[in-house]
């Protein structure tokens, strides 16, 4: 048996919300982290006392209750693990995991059972649900009734907020049962109850958010704010962290609270408190507690009476009272020498801190990023001016920040930053100028793993090909993709003169002068095989050899079923976008094995283009020889018929006469079919043709 069990993506209930993160056991303990706030729950073995395996909505889970009340609960095993963790909790915690079935007839009416921090409502020996007193919020009593609330979910579409019991009266005097039910949910609950004296008062203090002026009354176990309009009890135990950080201008601080779950109010939902203070305000504490109270308490943390500046007084007394580190900026200077940078995060201008484990950006709405759950980051191009430039971060979750309008002169020190931090930089390799970084950004809004940018890539590569291939073809070819000689004989012989006069000179000056007139023509005689001429270009053979798939698109092809099956139902883009997530979570190893993949299909692709471009240019330069032979045999039939209309008539020089011939007999096919070095031969050359006969200029012509 190993010392040691991980699982990825396990489900744990936390005040009514479900986040994923990685659960790992040991001889030591269980230990589980959250991957939204990064919470780490230490179970120590010693500490546990039942274990429990149950069926749950995402499967399986495990329930583990621990010596002093509290439960813990982990969703989504699968069933062949059952057998792997009942030996591990035998061999290493001593105890057996027991299995238990929910009741599931439907009942609603049952019995209540209060067990550590969960309420149990049970049918028979079988529970039907369980709800954990922490995620109460409030419990109000009415005649036989009692009413639960829960916390505000933000990360759940659809959240559970309400639930009733009707306690029917006994005959036991003296005890209210609806009193006695209260009284056992309070206990437990998350419900904050203002009783005794503050412990001290902070008057007048700035906060940001949520904006006003508030008083700070702290208490032992929660934090009440006190405004002219709203009032926020805050219990110290949703306290996730504190940051203490400078502001730019080095005359003011920031004092960050960072909550989950969020104080609300009506529909907005406060994550982070922000108070701000001024260096320059000083302030003399005195605690509501003798200094018996306060030694045995804070342990020397603090002391009965305190002074100095208002901000290290705040931050002081939080720290000792919450129990939680003080996190401020690290060894991070930027351009001005301030630990902070100046941006806009979406309409609001603020302030990013680089942090030693993470980014915090202050302070509408505040964002705090933990390096931990950073997929990448991105240097990219500003959008309104070449002065600045954006820092774009996507998380694991594939939530994406923007950071825009950061001056230029910050790259320097914030890709520094980043890289000595090794985190995977999208376009790395930039930074040997602003300017050249500037010009490379084009790219920064790519996805990689997008299923459809991938086919949109594939088919611009064939485009560009194709149009390449058409582009390389010689003049001849490309005039007779729109030749109209079908359509119109005398048209034809006119545009077959010019198309072949262009292809069969030898110099370049006379090719020149003599494709002017050909297009002309063109333009005026017919515009409509022009406008096919795109499509004959993009037209692709369909015997040509397909282009090979990425690694990335054989991937998905062979998983496509599979993950329909795992999603019944599933739509298209959410197909896509479950496939890209599943594709970056893949390990390099497997990745490898798919790229191999991709690179034998683009070795046999490679093959298969070269046989098919050898068979193309054979058949091409077939063609184009029996259309010379054909433009050949017309010339030459041609000149014979225009010598013996010159022989049958009276006189070669009558007017009427040469003005009819002259549209297509030497004058034309001087200009355009003879090139310079043949047209001084002109006139032997017609003697020559019109005395042979016309199997001899079929086998000149063949020889040819």
């Amino acid at each position: 048996m190993a010392d040691t069990l991980e699982f990825n993506e396990i489900y744990q209930e936390v005040k009514g919300s479900m986040n994923d993160g990685r659960l790992r056991l040991s001889r030591q303990g269980v230990i589980f982290k959250n991957s939204k706030t990064g919470k780490v729950d230490n179970i120590q073995a010693s500490e546990l006392a039942e274990g429990v395996w149950r069926r749950v909505a995402l499967g399986h889970g495990l329930k583990l209750l621990t010596k002093n009340g509290h439960v813990y609960k982990y969703d989504g095993f699968r069933e062949s693990e059952f057998d792997k963790l009942s030996d591990f909790f035998k061999a290493h915690y001593r105890l057996e995991l027991a299995e238990k079935d929910l009741c599931v007839k439907g009942w609603n009416w049952g019995t209540v059972r209060f067990g550590g921090q969960l309420l149990s409502f049970d049918i028979g020996e079988q529970p039907v649900f369980e709800i954990p007193l922490s995620n109460v919020s409030q419990c109000t009593t009415g005649k036989n009734e009692v009413t639960l609330e829960f916390h505000q979910n933000d990360d759940a579409e659809v959240s559970l907020m309400e639930v009733r019991f009707y306690v029917p009266p006994t005959q036991e005097d003296g005890v209210d049962p609806v009193e006695a039910f209260a009284q056992n949910v309070l206990s437990k609950a998350d419900v904050i109850q203002a009783t005794g004296d503050a412990i001290c008062i902070f008057r007048e203090l700035q906060c940001l958010t949520p904006r006003g002026r508030y008083d700070i009354r702290i208490y032992p176990t929660f934090l009440h704010l006190h405004g002219k309009t709203f009032d926020y009890k805050i219990p110290y135990t949703t306290v996730l962290r504190l940051f203490l950080l400078p502001h730019k201008d080095q005359r003011q601080m920031f004092f960050v609270i960072s909550l989950d779950p969020p104080i609300k109010q009506g529909q907005t939902r406060y994550h982070f408190l922000i108070l701000l203070f001024s260096k320059d305000e000083d302030i003399s504490l005195t605690l509501n507690m003798n200094e018996e109270e306060v030694e045995k308490r804070f342990e020397g943390r603090l002391t009965k009476n305190m002074s100095g500046s208002l901000y290290e007084m705040v931050s002081r007394v939080m720290k000792a009272l919450v129990n939680r580190k003080i996190t401020v900026p690290g060894n991070f200077q930027g351009h001005s020498g301030a630990q902070c940078i100046t941006c806009s995060y979406k309409a609001s201008s603020g302030l990013l801190y680089p942090l030693e484990r993470g980014f915090i950006y202050v302070h509408k709405p505040p964002v705090h990023i933990r390096f931990d759950e950073i997929s990448f980051v991105n240097f990219a191009r500003g959008t309104t001016t070449t002065r600045s430039f954006d820092f774009e971060i996507e998380t694991k979750q594939g939530t994406q920040y923007t950071f825009s309008s950061i001056e230029r002169e910050e790259y320097g020190k914030l890709f520094d930053f980043v890289n000595a931090k090794k985190l995977n930089i999208k376009n790395r390799g930039l930074k040997e100028g602003m300017k050249q970084s500037y010009d490379e950004y084009a790219d920064s809004d790519e996805d990689q793993h997008d299923a459809y940018l991938e086919r949109m890539k594939e088919e611009g590569k064939i485009r560009e090909e194709n149009a390449n291939d058409s582009s390389d073809g010689s003049g001849e070819e490309t005039d007779e993709s729109f030749n109209p000689g079908e359509e119109d004989d005398d048209v034809a012989e006119e545009f077959d003169s010019n198309a072949s006069a262009s292809s069969s000179s030898g110099d370049g000056d006379s090719d020149q002068d003599e494709k002017k007139p050909a297009k002309k023509a063109k333009l005026v005689k017919d515009r409509k095989p022009r406008k096919k001429q795109p499509e004959s270009k993009k037209g692709k053979d369909p015997n040509a050899p397909k282009r090979p798939m990425s690694a990335y698109m054989l991937w998905l092809n062979a998983s496509r079923e599979r993950i329909k099956s795992d999603h019944p139902g599933i739509s298209i883009t959410d197909l896509s976008k479950k496939a890209g997530e599943l594709w970056k979570a893949m390990s390099k190893e497997k990745k490898e094995e798919w790229d191999r993949k991709a690179e034998d299909a683009r070795r046999d692709y490679e093959k298969a283009m070269k046989e098919y471009s050898a068979g193309s240019r054979a058949e091409s330069s077939r063609e184009r020889l029996k259309k010379k032979k054909k433009k050949q045999e017309k010339q030459l039939k041609g000149k014979a018929e225009r010598k013996g209309a010159a022989k049958s008539s009276s006189s070669s020089k009558s007017p009427a006469k040469s003005t009819n011939e002259s549209f297509k007999s030497k004058e034309f096919v001087s200009s355009d079919e003879s090139s310079s070095a043949e047209s001084k031969k002109e006139d032997s050359e017609e003697e020559g043709a019109a005395s042979a006969p016309p199997s001899s200029e079929e086998s000149a012509s063949g020889s040819d």
